[in-house]
């Protein structure tokens, strides 16, 4: 199949069907009927040759056929994306899309730079639209080897192929309970480790049990993929869990939080920015990502690539990353 001007509408139709879960929801996005859309949807799917979805009382479901489309039409997008900011650069122009992955629960660590970086970046590069998204820690590497982000930063004990890593700074995570729960009012020195080995504990599904049940065989009872999650069940009372200090500081500072044991249990994560190792970065990718470098290596220690190697900064007893 070549794919022609009127195929990249068609798939411009599916990609905003799929991502408003279905032909009511998209009728907004795209400003054309119901029946418009319907007909572009049949359009597509007699060109390709097959169902892209099951559609009717039953509701708006992809076929197995049509989430593999989805995902190269997702390809072909970023794809057309880069070659636009690609030919700009040949005019001399920053102008394009510049996609890029973070953690959650970064904004409030004052460690973290990227507002800084995002503002000087906006001084060179005006033109360019910035697509920042919030992606789970177990994808965020692949995405960015596969070209779905030109850059990222996160925390990774784990290294992969074809992404260069640059150490940029270091979050300090502590076991935290809420006013609520039994812990918070016992001292440090009753809480050993078999008695918190009894206590409900909050674990990160992203985490592998071998690192992060190392130092206590953790009562695991409930399951979170994010931060923000977590600390809803921590201010509940039933659970106990690590979290970011800079996250909870201010809950801590008013008395609603409290760390258990924090010269003792705990971990640092160091985040570094992940970029693609052995691929052509763009003019506005290279931009970025020197602006990130020149601004983190402003203060504190130089810079240093860790290209595809294991480095972790583990202090107490947990993994380096989130």
């Amino acid at each position: 199949m070549r794919v022609s001007g009127s195929d990249l509408r068609l798939l411009t139709v599916f990609d905003a069907v799929v991502r408003n879960g279905g032909f009511a929801a998209a009728e907004t996005e795209l400003n054309i009927s119901q029946s418009t859309i319907s007909n572009h949807m049949t359009a597509l799917e007699q060109r390709l040759g097959f169902t892209l979805c099951q559609r009717g009382r039953g509701g708006f479901r992809l076929t197995e056929k049509g989430r593999a489309t989805y995902e190269s039409a997702r390809q072909l997008e970023k794809a057309l994306q880069d070659f636009t900011a690609d030919v700009a650069s040949v005019r001399g122009e920053l102008k394009g899309e510049l996609r890029i992955g973070i953690l959650d629960a970064i904004a409030s660590d004052p460690a973290n730079r990227l507002a800084e970086v995002v503002a000087e970046f906006g001084q060179i590069a005006p033109q360019v639209k910035l697509v920042l998204v919030q992606e789970r820690p177990q994808d965020m590497q692949q995405k960015v080897a596969d070209g779905l982000y030109h850059c990222a930063i996160g925390s990774y004990r784990n290294r992969i192929e074809g992404i260069e890593y640059d150490r940029l700074y270091e979050e300090r995570h502590s076991l935290y309970c809420s006013r609520s729960h039994p812990a918070f009012s016992t001292s440090d020195a009753e809480l050993t480790d078999a008695r918190l080995a009894a206590l409900p504990f909050v674990h990160r599904g992203y985490w592998r049990d071998e690192d992060s049940l190392r130092q206590i065989d953790w009562r695991v009872e409930a399951t979170v993929y994010q931060i923000e999650p977590q600390l809803i069940l921590i201010r509940s009372g039933r659970y106990i869990g690590l979290l970011p200090d800079h996250y909870v500081r201010q809950e801590v500072g008013a008395g609603e939080l409290r760390a258990i044991r924090p010269s003792e249990i705990g971990y640092v994560c160091t985040f570094e920015l992940l970029s693609p190792k052995n691929r052509r970065t763009s003019d506005i990718a290279q931009a970025f990502i020197d602006t990130v470098r020149a601004v983190w290596g402003r203060e504190g220690p130089a810079f240093r690539v860790l290209s595809d190697r294991s480095a972790s900064a583990a202090t107490w007893s947990e993994p380096a990353r989130r």
